[in-house]
């Protein structure tokens, strides 16, 4: 499967090229260099057969933890990586002490909500005309995971 371990500060780059073919809306190099330099982020990368091919960016603070993003190639989606990254975060952010875990995610991104919501992650909130969509805005959806140890 994925060889799954923390991001070095030289792989950054292969974070917003993931991110960019994985969104529309994609965040640069710099961005993604800010987010991790923020108190307690950290993100996860995934090598399938040694290419980068997904990543998840989380902030833990206050015994809560945030999934910023998720990103997984579309060359190796629906294969258990986005699976196995959110399922290894969940882990890291309970050795750092959190209890929960906290999401947000477009409610037109069916197949992220039927993977969060197999992972056990609960619908606690819905925030209107969140994400711009060529067609309008849509809203997003709030989703929490109680961590037990």
């Amino acid at each position: 499967m994925a060889d799954i371990r923390p991001v070095e500060a030289g792989e950054i780059p292969a974070l917003a090229a993931l991110h960019s073919r994985a969104f529309d809306e994609a965040w640069d190099a710099a961005s993604f260099a800010r987010l991790l330099a923020m108190p307690g982020a950290f993100a996860l990368l995934a090598h399938v057969e040694d290419a980068p091919s997904g990543f998840v960016l989380v902030r833990f603070g206050g015994g809560e933890a945030e999934i910023i993003t998720i990103a997984v190639d579309p060359d190796y989606r629906r294969q258990g990586l986005g699976r196995a990254l959110m399922n290894r975060a969940g882990a890291e952010a309970l050795a750092r002490g959190a209890e929960a875990v906290f999401l947000e995610v477009a409610e037109d991104n069916v197949a992220a909500i039927a993977l969060y919501e197999r992972l056990g992650f609960a619908a606690v909130g819905r925030r209107p005309a969140y994400y711009d969509r060529p067609g309008g805005k849509i809203a997003a959806i709030s989703m929490k995971l109680e961590l037990s140890g």
